[in-house]
């Protein structure tokens, strides 16, 4: 084999190997409900493949000898068929192994690199020569997949994984695959009717599996979000996939966000209120006229809807670290119009880091509706130096409002920060000066209430009256005074940057 061309299939399996590791812990992430043990798990499988591979490739190499002639280009291109059509079925073969699962399953399709693993020792046995510059020689084809798996982080983790699916990246994958087999069929010495032969068989082989693909590839996260629970015919609604990860929506407008729920759409605090949506609404009684609001998170808008609308509030700006959420809203008409409210500026990054770039900025109400406390990055948002730094941005008199989904180490660690606090259902109202609530002007302030032009409530009509009632009741029998919390979390301990709260526990 000659040197360049074993160059090249280095280079290539680095790129591919890389490649499916993103698409990997992409799936894996979902299955997993984005645990941050999810990445760690499909990481130190996937080495302990490409361990086996090398291991096992001193087997394939023992009773074949390196040789000048085409036999040894012959093998490397068949294993190098036949690892790229395995990787290509492992996601959806991963699918598959999860409708018989309960609970997080292992990231078993990591194992699968043992024969990307194998295709490069093999390559080095075959494509440098036992003579003085065979180091010299090794330390090239090291230097080329190097270079192709960084080409694969970046090439397939910035770009690929913006405009395709993870159905569409394995395809260009195989079908790259399938034309690095043609060129390496060209040079194994076969006679014509020998390379025709290998290359329909190739054709035949690496086309069928892309016709496939649609069938193979169909109801992904499905299968994958709720395996065993997986509803026969069940779909999701809206599937959103690129770099910043995997949004999927459920006919009943449920969304989740890299496999854990993520909210609903829905802006309407009546009826059964799935998203707890009269929570945002209980800001007008935690503050008496809230102008400027900063939300980290978008999730479905109907936070932001709800805010934005609230009497007083003269700007939102809302911060998401994946747009994939925006370009949901125009599906829903509960939330359209926000994308085009000239009250609301939406940016895209990460909250953290958006408020320490912004250094400046001061508003009247924080909100943050949190991921859950376990899921992966949620000390991010939870920690005593998140806290700190949100307290840095708030006005004078400004309520910092976020979701502890109902941890007690949340709520302490902004206890411990602000010295005043309120409860509302698994929210918690924290500043640095006493929050009155008022639940009179709160009343005031929702017959006021509009949204897209359309009163809230009504106070002329009967079934609006009853209704507000209820939700009048609803957001003073959630409240919990100070005294009372610290008591129930007097116990936890406090999320820190360095300790990351629930993450791992």
């Amino acid at each position: 084999m000659r040197l360049l061309v074993a160059l090249a299939v280095a280079a290539f399996s680095g790129f591919v190997s890389l490649s499916y590791e993103l698409l990997w812990f992409r799936v894996y992430g979902v299955a997993n409900g984005a645990l941050a043990s999810s990445f760690p798990l499909l990481l130190g499988t996937y080495l302990l493949g490409l361990a086996l591979g090398s291991l096992w490739s001193q087997v394939l190499c023992r009773d074949t000898s390196p040789t000048t002639g085409t036999r040894p280009l012959r093998l490397v291109t068949a294993f190098f068929v036949f690892a790229n059509g395995v990787a290509y079925l492992s996601i959806p073969g991963f699918a598959a192994a999860c409708t018989f699962t309960e609970g997080s399953p292992a990231p078993w399709m990591g194992l699968l690199t043992i024969f990307l693993g194998a295709l490069f020792p093999l390559v080095a046995h075959f494509g440098v020569p036992a003579d003085t510059r065979a180091g010299a020689r090794v330390s090239y084809l090291y230097v080329a997949n190097i270079v192709g798996s960084a080409a694969g982080s970046l090439l397939t983790g910035f770009w690929l994984m913006d405009v395709l699916s993870t159905a569409g990246i394995s395809a260009v994958l195989l079908g790259g695959s399938m034309l690095g087999a043609a060129l390496l069929l060209a040079g194994c010495g076969l006679t014509r009717r020998q390379l025709a032969g290998a290359l329909v068989a190739v054709g035949v082989g690496g086309g069928g599996l892309l016709a496939a693909g649609p069938v193979l590839f169909d109801r992904l996260y499905e299968r994958v979000q709720f395996q065993a629970k997986t509803e026969p015919g069940f779909r999701f609604t809206h599937v959103v996939e690129n770099r910043s990860g995997v949004i999927t929506v459920a006919p009943d407008g449920t969304i989740y966000g890299g496999g854990t729920y993520d909210g609903v759409f829905n802006t309407d605090p009546r009826g059964t209120d799935k998203n707890l949506i009269f929570r945002a609404y209980a800001l007008s009684a935690l503050h008496p006229a809230p102008r400027r609001v900063l939300m980290i998170g978008l999730s479905s808008g109907s936070w932001a809807q709800v805010v934005a609308n609230l009497p007083g509030v003269e700007e939102l700006t809302v911060v998401e670290i994946n747009p994939g959420y925006r370009d949901l809203l125009a599906h829903y008409p509960q939330v359209a119009s926000l994308a085009h409210n000239p009250k609301v500026r939406i940016e895209f990054d990460d909250g953290r880091r958006w408020l320490t770039t912004h250094p400046d900025a001061r508003f009247d109400i924080i909100v943050a509706n949190t991921m859950v406390h376990w899921a992966g990055g949620s000390a991010h948002v939870l920690s005593r130096e998140f806290n700190e730094l949100v307290k840095a941005h708030l006005s004078p008199g400004g309520v910092y409002f976020f979701n502890t989904t109902a941890s007690h180490r949340a709520s302490r660690t902004a206890t411990d920060v602000f010295p005043y606090s309120v409860g509302v259902a698994h929210c918690l109202a924290v500043a640095d000066t006493p929050i009155q609530v008022d639940l009179e002007r709160w009343r005031a302030a929702m017959l006021r209430m509009r949204i897209d032009g359309v009163p809230v409530f009504e106070a002329g009509r009967e079934e609006d009256r009853r209704a507000l009632d209820a939700l009048e009741a609803r957001v003073s029998g959630s409240l919990e005074a100070r005294p009372r919390m610290l008591r129930r979390t007097d116990a936890a301990v406090p999320v820190t940057d360095d300790n990351m709260g629930h993450e791992w526990d």
